[in-house]
C-alpha cells in the first residue's frame, strides 16, 4: 500500500491523546503517528482522512486549514456500542497542484474502498468529492452522489473547477459514471432557475431544505441507494457553528446535520463519506464540535448496518402489486427491517444503465401514494432516466 503522501497526525494532537479518558474514542483508534508510522489496516473499517487542499475555493485568499481542533474534540467523544475498528490515517497536504491532491484522494480512496475500508474525509472545499467521485472509474460500473448543500453546484462545466462547479465536471466529463445525483437540502434563492430547470430535465433529485426539516426521515431512502455521500458545512445554520463558519440563517440544525449523517451510515452502500468547507479559526469549538459529532453519528450508523435487501427468497420479504392507471408498481418490504424498495422494470430495446438498479429504495409512504392512484416521484424520474 502506497500512502506515503500523507502526513502523521501532529504531535499536539497525540499529546492532548494523552490526557484523556481510557475509555474515550481516541483511546480506541489506531493513529498514523510520525513515531509509529501508518498502523496496521487488518480488520479496520473506516480510516478518517483530513485533506488540507482549498485552492478551488472561489473565495481562496491564501487561507490554510487545519483539523486538530476537529481531532481533539472527536478523540474526547465516548463510543458506542460499536464493534468497528477505526484508523486516523492523518492528512493529505495540498500537491505542488491542486491536480496532484486529487490524484492522491483518487489513490488513497481507491486502496481503501478495495480493502472494504469505508474513508471518512475531512476536507477543504468541496470540489474534492471532484476526486472523491472519479476513484471509482475502476470501481464501479455507475456511481450514486448524495450531496447536502445550500447548492447543485452544477456552474458552468466550461470553465476550470471550482467548489461551487465541480458537479457540471462530473455529468460532462469522460468516462461517465454518474447514474444519480441528489442534493438534499438546497435553498431556491442560492440557485439560478436554468440550474433548477437543468436538475429536472436531467432527472436528478433536489429536495428543499424545508422538504427535509418537515420530515428528516425522507434522507432515509435516498442515503441508502448512494455510494458517495458528501456534505458541504455552509449546509448548516450560522447559530450552530462559529464565527469563521457561518454561512445562512437558514440551513440545517445540528441534530438535523448528525440525523443525516447517522443515515448515510446506516447505508449498506455508502463506500465514502465526506464532510467539506470546513474553515479552521482560534474560536473553533462549536464548529469543530459539529463535525466530530457528525463523523460520531456517521460511525454510529456503520455499526447499525443491517443485510435486508436479499430479495432471493420471499421468506426475507412481503411484495406488493399496485395498479396506477397502465402502469403496475411491484413494492417489496423487508421483513428484517420494515425498509420499502419499488421495482423499476427493464426497457429491453433500450441500452440503459440500470442493470443493477432494479430495485429502487423508497418509503412506506410512497406505497400509500400509490394505492391512491399517484405515481411515486422518485420511481418516475428512475424510469424516465432508463427510457433514455
Amino acid at each position: 500500500m502506497n500512502f506515503n503522501f500523507l502526513t502523521p497526525v501532529s504531535d499536539s494532537v497525540l499529546a492532548h491523546n494523552e490526557l484523556i479518558a481510557l475509555q474515550a474514542l481516541g483511546k480506541k483508534i489506531k493513529v498514523h503517528s510520525r513515531q509509529n508510522g501508518i498502523p496496521d489496516l487488518d480488520n479496520v473499517q473506516l480510516a478518517i482522512i483530513g485533506v488540507k487542499e482549498n485552492r478551488n475555493d472561489v473565495n481562496y485568499i491564501g487561507s490554510e486549514i487545519n483539523f486538530d481542533s476537529v481531532r481533539k474534540t472527536l478523540y474526547t467523544l465516548f463510543p458506542g456500542n460499536w464493534h468497528t475498528t477505526i484508523a486516523d490515517l492523518g492528512d493529505i497536504e495540498p500537491g505542488e497542484t491542486v491536480e496532484d491532491t486529487y490524484f492522491a484522494i483518487r489513490t488513497a480512496i481507491t486502496i481503501l474502498v478495495e480493502m472494504n475500508i469505508v474513508p471518512i474525509i475531512l476536507g477543504g472545499s468541496q470540489d474534492l468529492t471532484y476526486a472523491n467521485y472519479r476513484a471509482y472509474d475502476n470501481l464501479l460500473p455507475m456511481v450514486n452522489i448524495v450531496n447536502v448543500d445550500t447548492n447543485f453546484d452544477l456552474g458552468d462545466a466550461n470553465l476550470p473547477i471550482k467548489n461551487n462547479s465541480y458537479v457540471g465536471k462530473v455529468i460532462i466529463e469522460e468516462p461517465y459514471n454518474l447514474f444519480n445525483y441528489t442534493t438534499i437540502g438546497y435553498q431556491t434563492y442560492f440557485n439560478s432557475q436554468e440550474e433548477i430547470d437543468l436538475i429536472e430535465k436531467l432527472y436528478f433529485e433536489g429536495y428543499r431544505l424545508g422538504e427535509i426539516s418537515a420530515n428528516i426521515t425522507k434522507v432515509e431512502p435516498l442515503m441508502r441507494d448512494a455510494h458517495i455521500v458528501s456534505i458541504d458545512l455552509k449546509s448548516v445554520q450560522a447559530s450552530e457553528v462559529s464565527d469563521n463558519q457561518k454561512y445562512s440563517p437558514n440551513g440545517f440544525s445540528g441534530k438535523e446535520i448528525c440525523a443525516i449523517s447517522r443515515y448515510a451510515g446506516i447505508s449498506n452502500k455508502v463506500s465514502s463519506f465526506g464532510i467539506y468547507e470546513y474553515n479552521s479559526s482560534k474560536n473553533d469549538n462549536a464548529t469543530s464540535m459539529l463535525v466530530a459529532q457528525m463523523i460520531w453519528y456517521f460511525i454510529e450508523g456503520v455499526n447499525c448496518r443491517v443485510k435486508d435487501d436479499d430479495f432471493s427468497s420471499d421468506t426475507y420479504f412481503q411484495k406488493y402489486n399496485v395498479l396506477v392507471e397502465d402502469d403496475e408498481l411491484i413494492f417489496y418490504k423487508s421483513l428484517k427491517t420494515g425498509r420499502w424498495w419499488i421495482e423499476i422494470p427493464f426497457l429491453p430495446d433500450v441500452n440503459n444503465k440500470l442493470k443493477k438498479h432494479t430495485l429502487l429504495p423508497c418509503m412506506h409512504s410512497d406505497y400509500i401514494q400509490a394505492t391512491k392512484g399517484e405515481l411515486p416521484e422518485r420511481w418516475y424520474k428512475a424510469y424516465r432516466k432508463n427510457s433514455f
